[in-house]
């Protein structure tokens, strides 16, 4: 049996703590906190929850005593299986790999382990920088990455105050409907995306451009244009499916990605429609089936995003200042999916 030993107060928690809790000589402790493959499945899960406990958090200088900096990077991303999530990676894999950094995938898409992820990320002070991937983060998860004391780098988003790499949504967005009204439609519908795992503050910036746009143009909002899905290719169909229902159906369709846009597409040639000579369709991205399908979209840099927020870790752990941040432009790529409506053709 363990004994019940209390906790210490009124100082900081250090890793003889959390052996003495646990049970464990502080050796088999840093084992177990630094992901050992020899130490047990009960004693590891047993200095884990005890860590948990205590808020413990590895100290940086005693890691560098034990031998220097651990040369790992955490990245934490929602959806490895997406081409968007997949590109940023390798461009971020590729980067710290040329500086000599090893990159450490941590899933948080699935809401119970993004919880599970963040109750138990002070145990976890095993890396240099932690580099969040295009995810919202909450203000209580922002905090507990900051009480870590390690790099924090955003990419395709931002997180606090700590540098990015990201595009202008807003600005994208703008390209796209900006497209369709200067070809002559009004009656623009907007298919928007939200991913239902991902709290926080999800950005607004393509919905804040369909809504400029129309307005600069002078058309109105029409509530029944407006169609917000869960992100994929079915649910773009899907909203495709109740935008045609309408007595009045849009001439050209905005979709806040390209899976979402072909989703639209399919509906679209399914109910024997021409695209664009009946619907003109646009997405954004640029995801590669884009160019195969040819999908008009706009074009943003996801690899090359990837790439500068490894060049930030790399800056920052070498001592240097990375900069706050980077906007990347993206630019409107025109191919065979919109045109005119046809009473201007």
């Amino acid at each position: 049996m363990i004994p019940v030993v209390s906790a210490p107060t009124e100082r900081a928690v250090n890793l003889a703590d959390v052996a003495r809790l646990a049970g464990v000589s502080p050796a088999t402790a840093s084992r177990a906190l630094g992901g050992h493959p020899h130490v047990a499945a009960a004693t590891r899960e047993r200095v884990l929850r005890i860590a948990d406990e205590l808020s413990y958090v590895v100290s940086p200088d005693a890691s560098r005593l034990a031998g220097g900096r651990t040369g790992r990077v955490a990245a934490l991303v929602p959806h490895l299986s997406r081409w968007y999530f997949a590109a940023l990676v390798d461009g971020l894999a590729g980067a710290l790999r040329a500086a000599g950094l090893d990159l450490l995938l941590h899933p948080v898409g699935d809401a119970d382990d993004r919880v599970e992820y963040f109750r138990r990320l002070p145990a976890r002070r095993a890396v240099d920088a932690i580099v969040t991937v295009a995810f919202p983060v909450d203000d209580a998860e922002r905090e507990r990455l900051e009480g870590l004391d390690v790099t924090v780098v955003a990419v395709g988003g931002q997180v606090g105050s700590h540098p990015f790499v990201t595009i202008d949504d807003e600005a994208a967005g703008r390209q796209a409907v900006d497209h369709l009204i200067h070809l002559g439609h009004s009656r623009i519908a907007m298919i928007e995306t939200l991913d239902p795992e991902q709290r926080g503050d999800q950005p607004a910036g393509r919905r804040l451009a369909y809504e400029r746009a129309l307005a600069d143009a002078g058309h109105p909002l029409d509530p029944d244009l407006d169609c917000t899905v869960e992100w994929g290719g079915e649910e773009g169909a899907d909203a495709m499916a109740r935008l045609l229902g309408l007595r009045h159906p849009p001439t050209a369709v905005y979709a806040h990605s390209d899976e979402v846009a072909l989703g639209a597409v399919r509906t679209l040639r399914r109910a024997g429609l021409r695209i664009p000579a009946d619907v003109s369709v646009i997405g954004i991205d640029d995801d590669p089936l884009a160019a195969l399908t040819d999908l008009t979209t706009v074009h943003q840099p996801v690899r090359e995003q990837g790439t500068l927020a490894g060049h930030m870790v790399a800056t920052a752990l070498s001592g240097s200042d990375p900069g706050p941040g980077i906007v990347l432009p993206t630019r409107l790529v025109v191919r065979g999916s919109t045109a005119p409506p046809r009473g201007l053709r």
